[in-house]
């Protein structure tokens, strides 16, 4: 973690106002809301714009959700998201990436990856280093994507860019029951 405590605390349910609850109420994750949620929860008007396209990034869009999964920890790790990257180490193994895997995701493209599985992580890489996929890896995916599933893939990374952005700089901290790197 980047810090050790928070700039913007996360709010408690008796913190809570209307409008706040009415938002984080229907965000509980194993039992209980996180952090993340209870941190936007300080802009309300925000949070519940951004939770419909986190919604459609994470359970609405058309990736395969391990593929999904690998992209957003590459992105996590690259923006040295600990928060970011504990989260999705538990929704990546439920979506089928292995325990070696995760930490393949940390090397990046060339760890012994299948071509697939190298070409996300190359794209992850090539966003985020330069804002753009290149030619042989855009092609190489589209043996496999449809357009959709392209825009999809550069919406995934965007956003959790973004998200990697805003857990480091609020310093949301873990949650009791997820690890960091």
């Amino acid at each position: 973690m980047r810090l050790t405590k928070p700039r913007i605390p996360a709010l408690h349910e008796d913190q809570w106002t209307a409008e706040q609850a009415e938002i984080l109420n229907g965000q509980k994750m194993r039992g209980s809301v996180q952090n993340i949620f209870r941190t936007m929860a300080n802009h309300a008007k925000l949070a519940k714009r951004w939770l419909v396209f986190g919604n459609h990034i994470l359970s609405k869009s058309t990736l395969p959700p391990r593929d999904r999964e690998i992209l957003i920890l590459r992105i996590g790790w690259l923006c040295q998201a600990g928060y970011e990257w504990g989260q999705h180490v538990v929704i990546g193994t439920r979506a089928g990436i292995a325990e070696n895997e995760i930490e393949m995701i940390k090397v990046g493209a060339d760890a012994g990856w299948s071509t697939h599985d190298a070409l996300l992580i190359r794209a992850a890489d090539e966003l985020h280093n330069d804002a753009f996929i290149s030619d042989e890896t855009w092609q190489g995916l589209k043996a496999d994507f449809t357009d959709q599933q392209m825009m999809d893939l550069v919406f995934t990374c965007g956003q959790y860019t973004m998200v990697s952005m805003a857990l480091n700089s609020f310093g949301v901290q873990l949650d009791p029951d997820i690890k960091g790197f």
